[in-house]
């Protein structure tokens, strides 16, 4: 996107910064490759401009409205969750203490997991709302994809009641995994649910979230694999990247804390497709950004 790259989160007191977290556990049988997606994200962000024609909040250009910053990738050591965790909670700590938003690319699911920890530290009541074809809370050991949630519902690093689980679709590899996320208590919109009324769903979370810090966790299989092949575990039936952007637009107004998107393979995309847009939803993250700064300005750089 043009972003200066930086390796000190707090130069220039930036507001946001972007960090790339090269990391997959590579352990699916047939896509292996999320560790690729930060780099590939970065590539096809060549593609955008900066200023925000919609002009949200009176805001033009989001970056340099948030003097943001590009720093890099963690240093992680992809398939090693044990090795990687550490290392992705102290990046996404080093930014979260100079009172800049995190703004990360993935990587696998897995990813969150540290990245949650990290916020918590920070914001200790913020909650989740993630959007993804899969709920990524499973009733199974160990830290993968699979698990994000579960661990961080054990560990207690959220407020599990009010966090969201939105666009749940497709198969699954054991019965019972929403009854099990609801079981631990998070709430959980299935695709079909959340697809009769878009506006009024985001309308209604939002209204239930209020002030809260948020985490915005975004997968991107939850668009249609026919916008998003290159992800790690597609589903048919999910959003066009029309649907998407406009979603992402009409969480204005909320107090987001960081923010995620994560799955991009790239030996699965076609053309760059799904990295060009996941591109374009950390340029809707930049936004949503700004006005987050701009309408919850306590904590952060003035």
């Amino acid at each position: 996107m043009g972003l200066p790259p930086v390796r000190d989160a707090g130069a220039g007191k930036a507001r946001a910064c972007v960090v790339g977290i090269p990391f997959d556990c590579g352990t699916h049988p047939f896509r292996v490759g999320s560790r690729q997606g930060p780099d590939a994200i970065r590539e096809q962000s060549k593609l955008l401009r900066p200023v925000d024609i919609f002009r949200r909040n009176g805001i033009d250009n989001p970056p340099e409205f948030l003097r943001a910053v590009d720093v890099g990738n963690v240093a992680c050591h992809p398939g090693d969750p044990d090795a990687s965790y550490p290392l992705i909670e102290a990046g996404i700590g080093a930014i979260l203490d100079t009172g800049a938003i995190p703004i990360s690319m993935g990587g696998d699911g897995a990813v969150t997991l540290p990245q949650l920890r990290a916020v918590a530290r920070r914001h200790p009541d913020f909650v989740v709302l993630h959007f993804d074809s899969h709920t990524d809370t499973y009733p199974i050991p160990g830290y993968n994809t699979a698990t994000t949630f579960t661990r961080a519902a054990e560990e207690g690093l959220l407020d599990v009641a009010s966090s969201f689980h939105v666009g749940t679709r497709g198969s699954s590899f054991m019965p019972g995994v929403l009854e099990f996320g609801r079981e631990v208590g998070y709430t959980i919109m299935p695709y079909d649910d959340f697809d009769r009324d878009q506006q009024a769903a985001l309308a209604d979370i939002k209204q239930r979230i209020g002030q809260r810090p948020v985490y915005l966790c975004f997968d991107m299989d939850i668009f249609d694999p026919s916008c998003a092949p290159g992800v790690c575990t597609p589903e048919w039936g999910g959003l066009s990247a029309k649907e998407g952007l406009a979603l992402l637009r009409q969480l204005a107004g909320l107090n987001f804390v960081a923010f995620d998107v994560n799955t991009v393979s790239p030996p699965q995309d076609v053309q760059g497709a799904t990295a060009f847009l996941a591109a374009t939803v950390v340029q809707e993250f930049c936004a949503l950004a700004a006005v987050a700064v701009q309408q919850y300005p306590q904590g952060r750089p003035a």
